[in-house]
């Protein structure tokens, strides 16, 4: 179990927002939300409402993976859950969250994150970006790539929590294991 962190009377707690679509949530994902929630009071796992992404799961279907994935650990009572549209950092300002936690993998996602917390940055000076390296056996996994595998009946068990395995198992057995 993390240890948890305490805070102290009479400062501010410190509130992380961890964003993303998490279609399906990854093993790299609760990696990233466990490790932030040593540094942080409480994080919210902020679900983006993306209209470029198809979801394959609906919000409750994933907040239920990642209460699921968390298990009950006492850290689950420092988790929110949230869908949030429009600009990540008015978002994190009108929810109080001074830290924006992000999961890198490979020095691409570097890239492309870095651009992002440039330009937040300059959107809201007071909203830091956080980025935190996933485990070396989660380097690879992607959502994306995840769904394409289990789509063509390929075995992500061990790369997503169980309840992930079983409900992918079970979505793509709808579709006769094709891409939707």
């Amino acid at each position: 179990m993390i240890p948890a962190t305490i805070p102290i009377a009479g400062t501010r707690s410190r509130v992380a927002v961890y964003p993303g679509t998490f279609d399906p949530i990854t093993n790299g994902h609760v990696d990233i939300l466990r490790r932030s929630l040593v540094v942080f009071d409480r994080v919210i796992v902020a679900i983006a409402d993306n209209v470029r992404k198809a979801p394959l799961f609906s919000v409750d279907e994933r907040i239920g993976f990642i209460r699921e994935a968390l298990g009950s650990e006492g850290d689950i009572g420092r988790v929110e859950f949230d869908v949030f549209g429009g600009l990540l950092v008015d978002y994190c300002q009108k929810r109080g969250a001074i830290t924006i936690v992000r999961g890198l993998r490979a020095p691409a996602d570097f890239e492309y994150e870095f651009q992002l917390a440039v330009m937040n940055r300059r959107l809201a000076p007071n909203v830091d970006t956080m980025f935190l390296m996933t485990a070396e056996e989660n380097f690879y996994v992607s959502s994306s790539l995840i769904k394409e595998v289990a789509s063509f009946g390929g075995d992500v068990s061990g790369l997503v929590p169980d309840s992930v395995c079983r409900a992918l198992e079970k979505k793509f057995e709808r579709t006769g294991g094709s891409r939707p």
